[in-house]
């Protein structure tokens, strides 16, 4: 998953990863300047929440500020069917797909459903298994301990920000129009289903939901949405310019989710946290969720897959 880092303006800590690691002494030594060489971590930490050194998410990451990792249950997923078909809306492109269903129930059965919509880089693969979230891991989990069944199903969505975009693509009509009906023809209750999503896909859980208003939406879990202030902030990748951000950009449009339950997480440690925080607060009534120690990675969001589940299955008509 690769995201813009909202306080640098460079790319996020995976990306940094892959151009080889930085050591805390570097880090350390980035921040002389500011506030000496003998800083410490408690030191340091305050510098890094006050913007006083560079690179909020990373610095988080390397002073161990975020938090216990989440990790996926040891526990069998129930049933998973997958398949593809060719997209209108997304311009021909080829959509793979996949159902996890719970322990105990089957493919056909009428189940609730939760669409999660991915982060960018990434494909509908990356919502299972344990090398990923493991949501279905987790929905086996919860069913176990008293959850009311229901199905997860994600699908790919590319790389546009699951909104209508300058070419004609549109991955939110993908979903609304073509994987919708999809999921009801596997037999599932489409009649109100919930969105979740991580990184852009929380972005796009947003979105989408206050297209589709609360006659179709259940819920929505958006966990470290991809959120900008400003166009000039944005990632390139994510708008089509100043226009199509204001048009899309979930800030001045929050009216648009009333009557949909949300829950809203981010990392501290995350560079989107700013944006998130400040969205959040113009929310009415405040949604569930909130801010706790945590980056922008798998890390972070499979330790709050038990509550996003949670929250998705008590909503449920």
């Amino acid at each position: 998953m690769i995201e813009e880092d909202t306080d640098s303006g460079t790319a996020s800590d995976e990306t940094r990863a892959e151009h080889g690691a930085v050591s805390r002494r570097t880090l350390i030594g980035v921040g002389a300047g500011v506030v000496g060489l003998a800083v410490l971590t408690g030191a340091a930490g305050l510098a890094v929440e006050n913007r006083l050194l560079p690179g909020r998410s990373l610095m988080h990451k390397v002073l161990g500020l975020n938090g216990p990792a989440g990790t996926v249950p040891n526990i069998p997923p129930g049933t998973m069917v997958s398949g593809s078909f060719t997209s209108k809306a997304r311009l021909g492109a080829d959509c793979g797909w996949a159902i996890s269903y719970p322990p105990g129930s089957s493919p056909g059965e009428k189940l609730p459903v939760l669409i999660a919509l991915h982060g960018y880089s990434d494909d509908h693969s990356n919502a299972f298994g344990t090398n990923h979230l493991g949501l279905d891991r987790f929905l086996a989990q919860a069913v176990k301990g008293g959850s009311r069944p229901f199905a997860i199903a994600s699908v790919d969505g590319g790389n546009t920000y699951w909104h209508r975009r300058a070419s004609g693509e549109d991955a939110g009509a993908m979903v609304a129009e073509e994987f919708v009906p999809l999921l009801a023809g596997h037999g599932l209750d489409i009649t109100r289903f919930a969105l979740y999503g991580w990184s852009m896909g929380g972005y796009g859980a947003l979105h989408l939901a206050s297209q589709l208003g609360p006659e179709r939406v259940s819920s929505v879990a958006a966990v470290s949405p991809a959120l900008w202030h400003t166009a000039g902030e944005a990632a390139h990748i994510a708008f089509d310019g100043a226009a199509d951000f204001g048009a899309n950009t979930p800030f001045g449009h929050e009216s648009a989710l009333a009557g949909i339950p949300i829950r809203i997480d981010c990392g501290t440690g995350d560079g989107f946290y700013p944006a998130v925080r400040d969205y959040v607060s113009g929310l009415a009534p405040h949604p569930a969720g909130g801010f706790t120690p945590g980056g922008h990675d798998a890390a972070y969001w499979r330790r709050l897959a038990p509550a996003d589940l949670a929250f998705t299955a008590a909503h449920f008509s």
